[in-house]
């Protein structure tokens, strides 16, 4: 006898949730049904202590790459449009996946799916590893009856947004190393290099020059006040990652993100070429604008994008256009509200999107070898600025001593 923990809906139409003892989780079934229960999930709470130790880990420390994601989908795809049951397709999946989260959420799956539950709803119960997006697609097609095709545009889409923010990370990953080098030099000459010439001034009475004085300053407070330094380092660390969790505190970043030079456009063509390719596949695929506004406001990625799709809702819920309430957004284009405008004058809304979304694209692309042609000069002069700050405050010093010791 086994013991499964249900969640199902009464008569009432109220949802509940509990544990019954059945011989399999037909039998189960069967049981719920005769106290006049609708099964939504099923769970196996008598299996083996190893099993459920393993699954309880996969949750907390397993990940699921983009690349595993995409090939989970296309697989998925490719069995459904095959004819095989789901039932079948899930247990496939389980078998051949060998990542340890998603075989535990294939294992998932096809007891939910045995219990009476679809797969959008199953899906829904990990949100960590589909996105709303995700879910909502796989939703549409399951209304629709096409989900083996909307599948084939979900892989567009998440393979489309990887390739951009791989793109985008590729870019600001060598200004970043680059930026890391500077701060652990500086940190290193303030902490061993400044103290030894600290020794030789202090023993002379010469007038120090300014940057001499900065330095010497900064060395202190590094061996000397350190434990301060380090508390108000953590502080502010801390202090900024509690609030960008908040909601004020994320749209004050997202934002600022879009205003920093050359760093600003590029992500907000990244978005703008997302929100273009998703709104254009949510478009064809059969989902309405208002829904597909909303999936957008919660799949952009920025929350200041976001806040602005949130008020787009408000002026569609009252009957209005989508380009028209474009027009009052700060970080739309020109350019892709006119398509939008010619899109829905058209009745072709999702083709002008997707004119906007390949365009976009190669604005990414432009934008990405600009920023990387620019930051070679950035960082020269940088690194410039830096190097020669430490050689006055350390020579400048000399060449009063040197003075001093010719008068003598």
């Amino acid at each position: 006898m086994n013991s499964y923990r249900y969640e199902a809906v009464n008569e009432m139409g109220k949802t509940v949730t509990g544990v019954i003892d059945a011989e399999s989780l037909d039998h189960a079934n069967d049981l719920l049904g005769a106290r006049g229960l609708t099964p939504l999930s099923m769970r196996d709470e008598t299996a083996a202590p190893g099993g459920q130790r393993l699954e309880k880990l996969a949750r907390l420390f397993g990940s699921v790459h983009p690349e595993e994601l995409i090939l989970f989908t296309k697989q998925l795809s490719t069995m459904l449009r095959a004819g095989i049951p789901i039932l079948r397709v899930v247990d496939i999946l389980e078998n051949q996946s060998e990542n340890p989260r998603l075989k535990s959420i294939c294992r998932q799956m096809g007891l939910d799916i045995r219990s009476g539950s679809n797969l959008s709803r199953s899906l829904q119960r990990h949100p960590d590893v589909f996105s709303p997006l995700y879910c909502s697609m796989v939703l549409a097609g399951e209304t629709s009856g096409a989900l083996p095709q909307i599948l084939e545009r979900l892989i567009y889409i998440i393979s489309h947004e990887y390739q951009v923010r791989t793109e985008v990370r590729s870019v600001l990953q060598y200004p970043l190393i680059v930026f890391i080098s500077l701060i652990t030099a500086f940190v290193g000459l303030i902490t061993f290099v400044i103290p030894q010439f600290a020794k030789v001034y202090t023993k002379v009475k010469i007038e120090l020059p300014f940057p001499t004085k900065v330095c010497l300053w900064l060395s202190r407070l590094f061996n000397e006040e350190w434990p301060i330094l380090l508390v108000v380092v953590g502080a502010l660390v801390l202090g900024f990652l509690v609030a960008v969790r908040t909601v004020p505190g994320r749209y004050a970043w997202d934002r600022l993100k879009l205003e920093i030079p050359l760093i600003g456009p590029l992500l907000l063509k990244s978005a703008l070429s997302r929100f273009a390719s998703i709104f254009s596949i949510l478009q064809s695929s059969g989902v309405g604008i208002l829904d597909s506004i909303k999936i957008l406001s919660g799949t952009i990625g920025n929350a200041a994008i976001s806040r602005e799709l949130e008020g787009l809702q408000k002026h569609l819920e009252q009957g209005h256009g989508v380009a028209r309430p474009l027009m009052a957004a700060k970080f739309f284009t020109p350019m892709l509200i006119n398509m939008v405008a010619v899109g829905e004058e058209a009745g072709n809304l999702d083709e002008m999107l997707r004119e906007v979304s390949v365009h976009y694209d190669a604005e990414v692309e432009y934008a990405t070898r600009r920023l990387t042609t620019a930051m070679g000069p950035v960082l020269i002069v940088s690194m410039a600025i830096l190097v020669g700050f430490f050689a006055l405050a350390v020579y400048m010093p000399m060449w009063d001593l040197a003075k001093l010791a010719t008068r003598l």
